[in-house]
């Protein structure tokens, strides 16, 4: 089968995609999905330079997030059948023709969700999901004020779309006016253009200085440091990557003085994507897996309703991939980037 081959630790643009790599075979507990679509991300980036904290063995398939048709059960799987359309979340793998798959990191997809749409709703729609309605997290009440930075990109949309359906007061930053429309269109009560204004002046003048109470923060570096001091004593900040490129050091002080939680969030840890390396962590995919499934089938149901607005804003074939990942470089995206493989491809036109 056809499929993008790491086989050294180096930029994604120097990758190649090889025509006989072995098909996967099925192990127990696992089915294989005749891949229609694969998500790209910043993420990928830093994995396929060995620069994230997960290092698969040499070589590999890249890709974490992967849609298509079920076309092999493995032994003791009952939830699927062949034929089945499904989403998942895999360690490596989806970056090819076909991709095997965890059970209980798999979801049907509902016929209404489009495949290039679907790669978004285990990952970072999960991630933006238990930031924000999980008890042990941010936990948004209905007459609070949040601040979401990166509004506009891939975990950002959906951030604005859950905290509307939670009832709550958004404050979306953005770096252009393209982008400031589309967190509008999400339904943003307040935008701010971070590149032509001071998103902590514009966050004290709206909320009359008593700051907010959550900050969902995909960016770091210098815009955590500003988050902690437009929040409101008491409030929460939860940091999911340091896509600015610089990891925050946390002045203690500031949280003493308003009381405040920080409280980090690796979405990966609840649906066993460090589950291949038992010697650094146990997998507690299966132990999470019906509040996960829970999580992703309430969010199939919202976009049903058109309450959760899922936001692709570039999609390509596999074999431009590396426009893909140039794109999400780029930060030309806004929300997420897709790539489409077999018949979704042809659906869409390619």
């Amino acid at each position: 089968m056809r499929a993008l081959v790491v086989r050294q630790w180096t930029k994604f643009e120097n990758l190649h995609i090889e025509d006989d790599w072995p098909s996967p075979v099925v192990e127990p507990g696992s089915v294989k999905i005749r891949t229609q679509a694969a998500g790209m991300n910043f993420g990928l980036s830093l994995r396929v330079e060995g620069k994230y904290q997960i290092k698969p063995p040499l070589p590999h398939v890249p890709g974490i997030e992967v849609a298509g048709y079920v076309s092999e059960v493995g032994e003791g799987v009952t939830r699927f059948r062949k034929g089945d359309r499904v989403t998942s979340f895999v360690t490596t793998g989806a970056y090819a023709e076909e991709c095997t798959a965890f059970s209980h990191r798999t979801f049907h997809v509902p016929d209404a969700i489009p495949f290039h749409q679907s790669i978004a709703f285990t990952s970072s729609y999960m991630t933006s999901y238990i930031a924000l309605v999980w008890p042990q997290w941010i936990h948004l009440q209905a007459d609070e004020t949040i601040l979401i930075h990166g509004a506009a990109g891939g975990v950002g949309t959906i951030a604005i779309d859950l905290a509307k359906i939670l009832g709550a007061t958004v404050i979306a930053t953005c770096g252009s006016e393209e982008k400031m429309r589309v967190c509008e269109r999400h339904g943003a009560d307040h935008v701010v253009n971070y590149r032509t204004e001071d998103f902590r002046e514009r966050v004290l003048a709206i909320t009359e200085h008593e700051g907010v109470n959550a900050v969902y923060d995909p960016v770091g570096g210098s815009v955590f440091m500003q988050s902690l001091r437009c929040m409101a004593p008491e409030g929460r900040i939860i940091p999911i990557g340091f896509a600015g490129g610089t990891i925050p050091q946390i002045p203690a002080n500031i949280l003493l003085v308003k009381n405040l939680k920080v409280l980090a969030l690796n979405a990966g840890y609840y649906n066993g994507q460090f589950g291949n390396d038992p010697k650094r962590h146990k997998d507690m995919g299966p132990h999470f897996e019906p509040q996960w499934r829970n999580g992703v089938d309430q969010l199939f149901r919202w976009a049903k309703e058109g309450r959760v607005k899922p936001e692709i804003s570039h999609v390509f074939p596999f074999d431009r991939c590396k426009e893909a990942m140039a794109t999400v470089l780029s930060r030309e995206a806004i929300g997420r980037v897709a790539v489409v493989f077999d018949e979704e491809a042809k659906r869409l036109g390619f």
